[in-house]
């Protein structure tokens, strides 16, 4: 029997094979579609970016500008009637298993093209080739393998071929937005699905993304693996890619009281702030009143489900859907007050309108009266907070 040009193989050698072709294309996804074309963040060496849109048109037949504009419709509609892909408009069993269904029908959309389709490649191979011949890369991709690695091929090419509808259009769009960790209470459920780096490149820090979505990083904490970082470092080392923007990180120093390098940090990390502020401020009180309430109350119990509320999802729009929950809040003043400074602290930076000088003041205020609650957790959560800055800056 013909076993290709490589001959027979030991079965792990087809399993490396399968996991390297796949890896280079989520690799493709992730820097070229994702962090260069969608959003800008870095610039890569003009071979690189062709060798990621040669191998796409080999590995997935998509085109990118159409992967760009369903993307960005994504960010600019997110959670919304219009998101080309929400399990919260779609479900989430619809956008797990047919999300590739999603994204073709969208792809016909030419009002989405020609919208979020901007500044994508529009050169003489992206026209005649790429654009026009869409299965005439998958299907080079089949012979290629037949030829490589003889009837087996066609299994290797198979699992090519569900790789990115299954990861990408599924998992990214529909768990990545319904089950996982949140670092930042972005005004979304997008979520953290570790612990598959090295599976889906980085894409699983998806809540993280949604926070700072400009970012050429996606990692944000200790114990968070972005390999599409790891390989965007590895191609500036040797002059092949340029990181335009990353996510500011702030730092925290003594400071007596607020002052404009606070706010910079604040209103840029806006959304770990609010986060921070559900677990550190909101979840530790909510204890405190659970300890404090008989272990046969009623009201325990609920004390309970706000805390696991506030904690998983990073201070939501709204604490809960739950109408019993949310008179848990209404029935202690210690829990209006904490509710009330979230609101006050979130409008700060809501006011597009307010100078800087005014958001100083605001800030400054906040700090000082949440300082005067006499609420250990919001004071601490406020000294903290005015001592908020960003590296390589000084102070005002």
């Amino acid at each position: 029997m013909w076993n290709g040009i490589l001959g027979s193989l030991p079965w792990w050698g087809y399993i490396l094979i399968v996991l390297a072709a796949t890896h280079i294309t989520i690799v493709s996804v992730t820097v070229f579609l994702h962090r260069h074309q969608a959003h800008r963040a870095l610039e890569l060496h003009p071979v690189v970016s062709h060798f990621f849109r040669f191998w796409l048109w080999l590995t997935t037949g998509m085109v990118t500008r159409e992967w760009v504009a369903i993307h960005r419709k994504h960010h600019a509609k997110v959670e919304g009637p219009e998101d080309p892909h929400s399990p919260q408009v779609y479900g989430i069993r619809k956008v797990l298993l047919e999300g590739a269904e999603l994204y073709r029908a969208e792809a016909e959309e030419e009002a989405t093209l020609d919208r979020y389709g901007k500044g994508t490649p529009d050169d003489w191979m992206e026209r005649n080739v790429y654009q026009r011949f869409t299965m005439g890369g998958i299907s080079l991709m089949l012979v290629l393998n037949l030829v490589l690695f003889g009837p087996i091929g066609l299994s290797i090419w198979g699992v090519q071929m569900l790789w990115i509808p299954f990861w990408a259009a599924g998992v990214i769009n529909g768990a990545g937005h319904y089950w996982g960790y949140r670092n930042h209470a972005s005004p979304d459920t997008s979520t953290n699905i570790v612990p598959w780096g090295i599976i889906i490149g980085g894409e699983e820090l998806h809540n993280n993304h949604h926070a700072h979505a400009g970012s050429a990083k996606f990692s944000h904490r200790k114990g968070e693996f972005d390999i599409g970082w790891l390989y965007i470092r590895l191609m500036e080392m040797v002059g092949l890619a340029r990181v335009k923007k990353v996510a500011p990180v702030p730092e925290v120093v003594a400071k007596e009281e607020a002052d404009y390098e606070t706010v910079r940090a604040v209103v840029a990390n806006r959304f770990q702030v609010m986060a921070r502020y559900s677990k550190d401020v909101m979840a530790r009180v909510l204890k405190e009143e659970e300890r404090q309430t008989e272990a046969s109350s009623p009201r325990r119990s609920l004390l309970r489900r706000a805390r696991a509320v506030v904690r998983r999802e990073g201070a939501p729009p709204e604490v809960t859907g739950s109408s019993q929950l949310d008179s848990v809040f209404q029935d202690s003043e210690t829990l209006r007050t904490v509710q009330q400074y979230k609101e006050r602290l979130q409008a700060i930076w809501k006011q597009s309108a307010a100078t800087r000088e005014q958001r100083l003041n605001a800030l400054r205020d906040w700090c000082r009266e949440a300082e005067a609650t006499g609420i250990e957790a919001l004071q601490e959560f406020a000294a903290r907070l005015r001592g908020y800055t960003l590296p390589n800056s000084s102070a005002a």
